[in-house]
Order: structure tokens, then sequence, then C-alpha cells
């Protein structure tokens, strides 16, 4: 059975106690490369999540349905 897709929040709490775990220093090297590359994907997942939720947020639905492109006026 595949994986459940964690939630960003989840994601972000794991890249958390990674970085927790490798600035404490007390993992062997091939640990510690394991736990840094887990740390990028994680960081990658969330990145794109990111960028994915900006590009909803930043569009309007307008009355009659149709997306808009939010822009702030300067």
């Amino acid at each position: 059975m595949a994986e459940k897709e964690k939630k960003f929040e989840e994601k972000i709490k794991e890249l958390e106690t990674i970085i927790n775990e490798l600035e404490n220093g007390n993992t062997d090297l091939e640990d510690s490369i394991n736990k840094y590359t887990k740390a990028m994907k994680l960081v990658k997942e969330c990145d794109e999540k990111l960028k994915s939720v900006e590009e909803q947020v930043n569009k309007i639905v307008l009355e009659n349905g149709e997306l808009q492109t939010f822009e702030i006026e300067s």
C-alpha cells in the first residue's frame, strides 16, 4: 500500500527534527548524509507546495466563475 502523502505541517515538523538532529552532531557520517538527503527532499516538496498555494491565492474567482489574477496596486 502506498504511503499517505504527509501534510505540509507534518513535513515542516519532520524537517525541524532532522535539522535539530544534524545540529546536535551525535550522528555518524552515513546517517548524517541520509538525514541531509531527506531534509533536502522535504525542502523541495515544501517549496513546491508553497509556490502552488501562492498561485492559487493570487487568483480571484469572479462572480461569473472566471479566474482573474490578483494584483496589488502600488
